[in-house]
């Protein structure tokens, strides 16, 4: 498969088959995070995975989300790692954290699995119930799983603006 139909075959998967995702498939996951392409290459980001039917239950004191998926991927990133715009402080840090995350997303689609990006969680929480270190700043979190049967792309999943509300040659006027 081409990028351009992974991508356009990519959707947010929220209902998961109650099946383990194999140790080897995760390990895949998790190298497309650690190769994404970072700020100056300083990698700062983090990945905890949830696995275990204790700390899978806690989800649900931070979100509302998370549809049952057997493993969740809290991706973060390590402010004291991450690099600064010299020329304004900006920290890239939830950039880079993106990409990775990106990348995951991607991964996870060609190896048929299902997810999508929550962001809407309490970030408070999540830091007190998993234990996470100040330095990391968490940017999302990912239900990884078989899709279900009923698993399917919302409505608004084609509709695309066209190209020209979205680039400008030469000048943004």
């Amino acid at each position: 498969m081409g990028f351009l139909e992974l991508a356009k075959a990519r959707y947010s998967c929220r209902s998961f088959l109650d099946k383990k995702v194999e140790k080897e498939k995760l390990e895949q996951i998790l190298e497309a995070g650690r190769i994404a392409p970072t700020a100056v290459n300083y990698q700062p980001q983090r990945v905890l995975v949830l696995q275990e039917e204790k700390q899978l239950e806690k989800l649900s004191e931070c979100t509302r989300f998370g549809w049952g998926a057997p493993v969740i991927m809290i991706i973060c990133y390590d402010k004291n790692v991450s690099w600064k715009r010299k020329f304004d402080g900006q920290d890239e840090g939830v950039v880079d954290a993106s990409i990775a995350t990106t990348h995951m997303m991607l991964e996870i689609q060609e190896l048929g699995l299902g997810t999508t990006w929550i962001g809407s969680f309490n970030p408070a929480k999540v830091r007190e119930i998993y234990e996470i270190p100040e330095n990391l700043e968490i940017v999302a979190i990912l239900p990884v799983g078989y899709p279900a049967e009923e698993a399917k792309p919302s409505e608004a999943h084609d509709r695309r603006n066209a190209m020209d509300e979205m680039v400008y040659w030469d000048t943004i006027k």
